[in-house]
Parts: structure tokens; C-alpha cells; sequence
């Protein structure tokens, strides 16, 4: 397996693992706490740096996990990312979502307390608030930087308009510009090329790329015509909700199942060919991989160093063009 590599965080200094270990869906929710630290730690041994988690998944419990299997570890060996926005309970709560300087703040400190940690290397805003003032959040935002809690801040699917009013106000008040955009962003999932990347990449704003195997889609597991294999997310009640419930569309599922001789050709899997078409953008800074068992960890790492030519490249446009 190549060696583990590294690219910088947008324009900041920090360096992070070009495949990244997130949360969403699997720890504190559908994998055993005992399978994902196992991730954790096969993660770690490869080399892998970064570790992405939210508040709001498992409402806490994917912090706590992961908190306690990083714990083992030295501090200034791994970069964590961790979100807020979403609404942390049910009920008229209006105060506890969103990104008022109130729900910031206290999620800030409640995030630090699940996953034992004195800083948070990166704190990302989960979604754009149209409820609270843009320069409230970004104030808060730097006032968390300036009081060591956080180190750099970022955002998920925000849209070009919102990225650009952000960085003019944090540039024009003189504070702690963005790092990083999380998008979602795969071969079936191509929106921030057109503006996104480029204005990110003007800015040194860093994509955090997050689904980049469509809900395991490009892995090649599903076949046409056949239910989903028992034990695979889209089986999953838990996990399945953004791959429409299970059903899943054939004439897709076909076109996705042309890439495997384009793999196979490069001796990689086909979740490595896929992570590997991420990283071919430059403005990428790391693919996040949601594995839920420790193989999963070594498959994906092997996307690392692989460079796809032009033809290959065309190849897949072909292999997928409907």
C-alpha cells in the first residue's frame, strides 16, 4: 500500500491525511463502538491524520466515539473536525440549532466536553443560517479562534454567493478567514465544479469532500435487478435514508457497473478509482470514507498516490455518460 499522503487544509498551514475518517451514519448509530475504534485505530496506523465527526450525529454519541478513540493517541498527531447547526433536541428549543452566537458557543463547549478534548482543530458551520446575521456567526467564530478553543473554521454546502459574502466580511473585519468547504462531491455528484472549486480556490478555501463513494454506490456492490446485499448501508434502515430507502435505480446501478474494467485495468477497487477521481482536484484537500469495518479502512486508503491519466479519466466520463 502507497504511503499515506498529505495536503494542506485550503490555504492554512495544517497538513491533513488525504483520506479523512469520518462519522456520518455509522458511529454511535449503526456500527458497534468496539468496530469503529477498531477503524480508528487501522486508520491511524495507515497514516490517516484526519478524523471529521458533528455534533448533530447520533445527537452527540459520534463525538463521544470518536473522543474516546482518538484519546490513546497524542494530541498534536490528529486533526479533528466537528460541526454545528442542526437542532440538538426535540421540542420547542428554538435557541439549540442554528448559528446564533448563543448556539455556537455552548455547542462549542459541549462538543470539547463529549470528545475530551481542549481544542477543536476544526469547527465547521453544518449548514448556512438564514435565521441569524452572517456577521454574528462569523464574530463568534472568531472569538472561539481567539480564545484557543478552536483552530480553523469551515462550512458544508454553502452556496457561492453565501462563501463570498463570508470571506468579504471576514477579510473587511480583519478576522480568521475560512479554511474549508465540505461538499458533497462524487463522479454521480459534480455541482461545485462550476463555481464552487474555483472561488474556493481563489480564496484558499480547501474541499473537504464528503459521500465521495455516493452512499457505497461506486463501490460496485449493488448489482442491477438484485436487492441490496444483507449487512450494506443501503440494507440498513439506519443508514439507508439518503439512498431513497433501499430503492435503488437499475438503469444507475448498470452504468456504475462499466467502471469495473476501468478498475480492474488499474488493479485498484472501484472505491479506489472513485476516491482517486476526487483527489485528482488539486482544491481537494482530503475525501472523507465512512467505513464501518477495519478493511473498509485499508481498501480506501489505497487510493492514495493514484494518478489518473487523461484517457483514464475519459474513459469514466464515457463509462458513466447516460
Amino acid at each position: 500500500m502507497a504511503e499515506m499522503k498529505y495536503r494542506r487544509l485550503g490555504n492554512s498551514g495544517v497538513k491533513v491525511s488525504e483520506v479523512c475518517l469520518g462519522s456520518w451514519l455509522t458511529y454511535g448509530n449503526a456500527t458497534e463502538d468496539e468496530t469503529a475504534t477498531q477503524c480508528i485505530d487501522r486508520a491511524y496506523e495507515l497514516g490517516i491524520n484526519f478524523f471529521d465527526t458533528a455534533n448533530a450525529y447520533a445527537r452527540g454519541k459520534s463525538e463521544e466515539v470518536v473522543g474516546r478513540g482518538l484519546s490513546k493517541f497524542p494530541r498534536d498527531t490528529y486533526v479533528v473536525a466537528t460541526k454545528v447547526f442542526f437542532p440538538m433536541s426535540d421540542g420547542p428549543m428554538p435557541n439549540n440549532r442554528g448559528l446564533s452566537r448563543k448556539h455556537i458557543i455552548e455547542q462549542c463547549n459541549a462538543s470539547l466536553k463529549r470528545m475530551g478534548l481542549d481544542y477543536i482543530d476544526l469547527y465547521q458551520f453544518h449548514r448556512y443560517d438564514n435565521e441569524t446575521p452572517l456577521e454574528e456567526t462569523l464574530s463568534a467564530l472568531d472569538d472561539l479562534i481567539t480564545q484557543g478553543k478552536i483552530l480553523y473554521g469551515g462550512f458544508s454546502q454553502w452556496s457561492p454567493a453565501q462563501i463570498a459574502e463570508a470571506v468579504a466580511l471576514q477579510s473587511a473585519r480583519h478576522w480568521d478567514r475560512f479554511v474549508s468547504s465540505q461538499p458533497d462531491y462524487n463522479l454521480l455528484s459534480r455541482g461545485i465544479e462550476k463555481e464552487v472549486i474555483p472561488l474556493c480556490d481563489r480564496v484558499g478555501i480547501g474541499q473537504i469532500v464528503y459521500s465521495p463513494l455516493a452512499q457505497g454506490l461506486l463501490t460496485g456492490k449493488y448489482t442491477p435487478g438484485q436487492p441490496p446485499p444483507p449487512g450494506t448501508r443501503a440494507a440498513d434502515p439506519k443508514q439507508n435514508m439518503f439512498l431513497n430507502r433501499g430503492e435503488l435505480d437499475n438503469a444507475l446501478l448498470e452504468r456504475i457497473q462499466k467502471l469495473k474494467p476501468i478498475a480492474e485495468g488499474l488493479n485498484l477497487s472501484m472505491a479506489q478509482l472513485a476516491l482517486a477521481w476526487c483527489l485528482r482536484q488539486k482544491n481537494v484537500s482530503s475525501v472523507i470514507i465512512g467505513a464501518s469495518r477495519p478493511d473498509q479502512v485499508n481498501d480506501n486508503a489505497g487510493a492514495v498516490g493514484v494518478t489518473l491519466t487523461p484517457e483514464t479519466l475519459q474513459a469514466i466520463e464515457t463509462a458513466l455518460a447516460a
